[in-house]
């Protein structure tokens, strides 16, 4: 049963993947509480009651053990199929619409599941990640009191470890958005380069991310979730993994010699790509290090792979500088630095049952 379940989910991954937070250019996104229990449960029933009356409750019930066993599904279906960027990308743009000045839960957005509904999943800066969704289908439908949220936010973190990068402290227990309802409006998310009219972001979503410069857009976007400019250059660098499409994100090329299959790309050094093509920021794309931070300043890097203006701007303004230049010379800083910020972006928004979260 694994090997057809992970069958189907290679083929889905062949749609391909693009980065965490790359949304295209020329569009301008413009665009009730659970209950808790305060009593526990003291008469014997079975555990499908006890499961059945959580529900009907809104509680999370989800154990440690079905927690393990989604972790270890995730993990044979991102390393059979590659799909480490865009388990990555599915998950901070999930997290990502969190508007920290918005107090009430599920309005404030963040990493709640809700980007399985539609419209989320139809903004355009989620352009693929239907794809994403669909893979990690086999998983709830074996672990069902697993949240969405959860399998979103742990396949993330699977796809970082797997292509090397850090452990990330990372905890379980989210409760799922319940419907559409409770999506963002479009917007949150940010460019990577400038729209038509020489700026990036728009007035829509929760807070205007427009600007026309790209520091000042990130700014807007990251600040508006929370996060400090360490934390924005840290998760900037995870551009080390994925590639930018040109039907989607209408950047780059459609394929280079680094994402024609020719070239292994994985840092274990096994073959295999996912989908071909797309620009890359880093020769070895599925691989997680800081090839990122050296590639971006280097004037004599390979003219195929990306360098965006908000890539760019990491290194040219005052407050993003000294973290891109650390993070340069040191991978051992970059990946201390990116596992606290990957964590703390996972939990943006999430409300935990128990409330302190599962660690497995």
């Amino acid at each position: 049963a694994m090997a057809s379940t992970l069958a189907v989910v290679a083929a889905l991954a062949a749609v391909g993947s693009s980065h965490a937070f790359l949304a295209p250019a020329p569009m301008a996104f413009k665009g009730p509480m659970a209950l808790r229990s305060t009593a526990p449960f003291r008469c014997a029933v079975p555990a499908v009651s006890r499961r059945v009356n959580a529900a009907a409750l809104g509680l999370n019930m989800v154990s440690e053990s079905d927690l393990k066993g989604a972790k270890e599904m995730i993990e044979g279906i991102v390393d059979k199929t590659n799909a480490n960027p865009l388990m990555v990308r599915l998950a901070w743009h999930d997290s990502g619409t969190y508007d920290v000045n918005i107090k009430e839960w599920p309005a404030c957005g963040g990493a709640i599941g809700s980007i399985r509904f539609d419209p989320e999943i139809t903004h355009g800066a989620n352009a693929g990640l239907n794809t994403a969704v669909k893979m990690l289908e086999p998983v709830k439908a074996k672990y069902p009191e697993v949240s969405y949220a959860d399998i979103f936010q742990m396949a993330s973190a699977a796809g970082i470890e797997l292509a090397g990068g850090p452990k990330i402290d990372m905890k379980y227990g989210r409760v799922d958005a319940a419907g559409p309802e409770d999506c963002s409006p479009e917007g949150n998310l940010p460019d990577a380069e400038a729209g038509d009219e020489g700026k990036y972001g728009g007035a829509g979503g929760t807070a205007s991310t427009e600007d026309t410069t790209p520091n000042g857009h990130l700014r807007k976007v990251f600040y508006r979730m929370g996060l400090n400019d360490e934390e924005i250059v840290a998760l900037s660098g995870a551009h080390t993994l994925g590639r930018a499409w040109k039907d989607r994100s209408g950047l780059g090329v459609d394929k280079t010699k680094f994402t024609d299959g020719s070239k292994v790309a994985r840092k274990d050094g096994k073959e295999g790509v996912g989908k071909k093509g797309g620009s890359s920021w880093t020769e070895k794309w599925l691989a997680f290090d800081n090839s990122y931070f050296t590639t971006i300043p280097d004037e004599g890097a390979d003219k195929e792979l990306l360098k965006l203006s908000t890539d760019k701007t990491l290194f040219g303004d005052d407050g993003f500088k000294p973290f891109a230049e650390k993070f340069r010379d040191s991978e051992e800083e970059f990946f201390k630095s990116y596992a606290a910020a990957h964590k703390k972006l996972s939990e943006l928004g999430s409300k935990f049952e128990p409330a302190d979260g599962i660690k497995i």
